[in-house]
């Protein structure tokens, strides 16, 4: 009887792949990635990065048996083929779409999820404590942390490699090497690992491997002469694979192999089982593998908006320059005239629109990798030494960065500008990456001044303030597109803690800053039809508040909702609150508006902001429950799940 192809539909847990011929594991991987194509190209999502693993993952569940056995993603936006395998195919359509599937390993989602990830150089230090935690039960199941290379540029991983490879733990770690983070590392950890795959390509070094391995396997003990020889420094993998750097941090290094071989894969996999202590399993890997457009061009679609699939081409942007663009463009205009002005990226130089810089001023112009701690403390170095940094990370991943932020930047008060990128919702990417904490975690630090532009024209006039400051200042601006203000002029130079006026009500007032400013004046114009007249302010400044105008507004016994895309613990709604208390103003009723006490999910940007009610229909919603007539006056109790408070 012929042997019958089990297809992707037949796939419903890891261990349908148990009895699969390697010809059948391959003609999987193609259907997967076909599938993995077609719905990015109709959602978007991580398409580069996750058809780098598809056979990597294929062997990983040959070999191991998940859930029992746990595999540690990280970062995790190369999951994808992970989540088919693992009984969510039927679903696999609503990744990263509202109530859908997650983008990233959830706990909750799946007992093969082992642990939730989201952000890089986190799977070692997550798979040591499994495994330390396996031994202290007395457990035997084998745990795997799968890091890229770019992740591995990371403190946090090379703090975990050491304590891992003193420990003699079993542990297994494998190194998806694609010489890449999004874009192209950097660093000397990335040149070593470029030292280390030019061995394993050069067709002699490769050759002379597989000669020696058959020969040895073919002695008495060959099997167990190997692995004695890839212990010992001058062995045999000393000869042919240049990998020491692993071995003297206590790891038994296998590799580089080809990590499109699922036949080398499942060997390899199999033969680190039968290692004791850490392992270190090297694979090289192509980052977009099997669909042209995302190999010739994968920082492009590491994350990608939808897409034609016949030709890669995204829908164009039409209309206003994103955040983004615009930071590039306006802090190349600054450089023409300052050159103090040096830009730091912790590898999101196109993320976060800088790769023109790094075209235009290449000296001024530092990509340090993923290492946001670093940052940092280099640009404290930089500004100590005369210098005026500009580090642009997303807001998420500020948060990395605190404690080098009050220590080493705000406590000497050092002028560094920090540009964050993504604040508020980012949408798709869901809890891991929205930037909604920064206004809480900043503005208590002294010294720092805190502000949120509400358009592309107040984007260039605070970056030129923040230039002009003895001090550190955070800059924040959401994903995407702006509204459309022109860029034409000279920048202005605000005064810091000022805020303005956009529009005047004698029945009520909404305090906006950032991009709530825009949904609050369709709010009042909405209210407006329906008799309320309603103020609008753009706060601009979370720290230092303009304290004179909250001052004036509190006397004016108006109703007062502020409208933030941020937390509500600690935010700006808080500080206007606490501004108001201290200054014995508490007779004016005010609702505040952000997120409550609980991780935003994922979904378009829209969506959730209707769903917390920070769209202009919501904004309106909470103006009316204040207004006299409509709704009780004071600050109210909210009742559990209001999505408001």
């Amino acid at each position: 009887m012929a042997h019958m192809t089990k297809k992707l539909a037949d796939i419903n847990s890891p261990a349908d792949l148990k009895d699969m011929s390697q010809a059948d594991l391959r003609e999987l991987a193609a259907e997967v990635r076909e599938q993995i194509i077609a719905t990015t190209s109709e959602s978007g999502g991580h398409l580069a990065p996750n058809l780098g693993v598809v056979e990597l993952t294929i062997a990983l569940h040959r070999v191991l048996n998940s859930p029992t056995d746990k595999i540690i993603w990280d970062v995790g936006h190369q999951s994808y083929t992970h989540k088919l395998l693992t009984g969510r195919r039927e679903q696999f359509s609503t990744i990263r779409q509202m109530d859908g599937l997650s983008g990233f390993p959830r706990r909750e989602e799946s007992p093969h999820d082992a642990f939730g990830t989201g952000h890089g150089s986190t799977s070692i230090s997550a798979a040591l404590g499994f495994a330390k935690a396996r031994d202290l039960r007395g457990g035997e199941e084998r745990i795997v942390a799968v890091i890229g290379d770019g992740a591995l540029t990371g403190g946090l991983a090379l703090e975990a490699l050491n304590q891992a490879g003193a420990s003699k733990v079993d542990l297994l770690v494998v190194l998806n090497d694609n010489e890449m983070s999004i874009g192209k590392n950097v660093g000397a950890m990335s040149s070593y690992l470029a030292r280390v795959r030019a061995g394993y390509l050069e067709p002699a070094i490769n050759k002379a491997r597989r000669d020696i391995s058959k020969v040895v396997r073919n002695m008495p003990l060959g099997d167990a002469m190997l692995q004695a020889a890839d212990r010992v420094r001058g062995g045999l993998k000393q000869l042919v694979v240049p990998g020491m750097l692993f071995e003297e941090l206590g790891f038994t290094y296998l590799g580089p192999i080809d990590g499109h071989d699922i036949g080398d894969l499942i060997d390899v996999l199999q033969d680190a089982q039968k290692l004791r202590g850490p392992v270190l399993v090297h694979v090289a890997t192509q980052k977009g593998r099997g669909y042209t457009p995302a190999e010739d061009d994968p920082s492009r679609f590491h994350g990608t908006r939808p897409f034609n699939i016949a030709n890669g081409e995204c829908k164009p942007h039409e209309g206003p320059l994103t955040y983004s663009q615009v930071l590039g463009q306006v802090t190349m205009e600054l450089a023409e005239k300052d050159d103090r002005l040096v830009v730091i990226s912790a590898a999101m130089l196109d993320g976060t629109g800088l790769a023109c810089f790094r075209s235009t001023f290449p000296d001024r112009c530092f990509d340090v990798g993923m290492t946001e701690e670093h940052a940092v403390v280099f640009a404290a170095g930089l500004a100590a030494a005369g210098l005026r940094p500009l580090v642009a990370i997303y807001s998420t991943f500020l948060q990395r960065s605190y404690d080098q932020i009050v220590h080493d930047v705000a406590l000497q008060n050092l002028p560094v500008i920090f540009a964050l990128d993504r604040a508020g919702l980012v949408g798709d990417d869901g809890p891991t990456h929205h930037g909604v904490f920064d206004f809480s975690f900043l503005r208590h630090i002294p010294n720092l001044t805190v502000m949120a532009p509400a358009d592309e024209a107040q984007m260039r006039d605070m970056l030129y303030t923040a230039l002009s400051l003895d001090g550190p200042v955070s800059l924040r601006y959401p994903r995407g597109q702006g509204p459309g203000a022109s860029l034409e002029g000279e920048p202005e130079l605000l005064t810091v803690g000022k805020g303005r006026v956009l529009r005047e009500g004698a029945d009520a007032v909404i305090l906006a800053l950032g991009n709530m400013v825009e949904p609050s004046l369709l709010a009042a114009e909405e209210l407006a039809g329906s008799g309320i007249g309603c103020g609008v302010v753009d706060a601009r400044f979370v720290k230092p508040l303009d304290e004179s105008l909250l001052r004036d507004i509190a006397e004016s016994r108006r109703p007062i909702v502020t409208v933030e895309e941020n937390a509500l613990a600690g935010g700006f709604g808080a500080a206007v609150a606490e501004m108001f208390l201290d200054a014995g103003l508490c007779g004016a009723p005010v609702k505040r508006l952000g997120f409550p006490d609980r991780f935003v999910e994922h979904g378009d940007t829209a969506s959730l902001r209707a769903r917390y009610g920070l769209d202009a229909a919501g904004i309106a919603a909470a103006v009316r429950d204040l207004v006299p007539g409509r709704g009780q006056l004071g600050v109210q109790p909210v009742a559990e799940g209001d999505s408001r408070e």
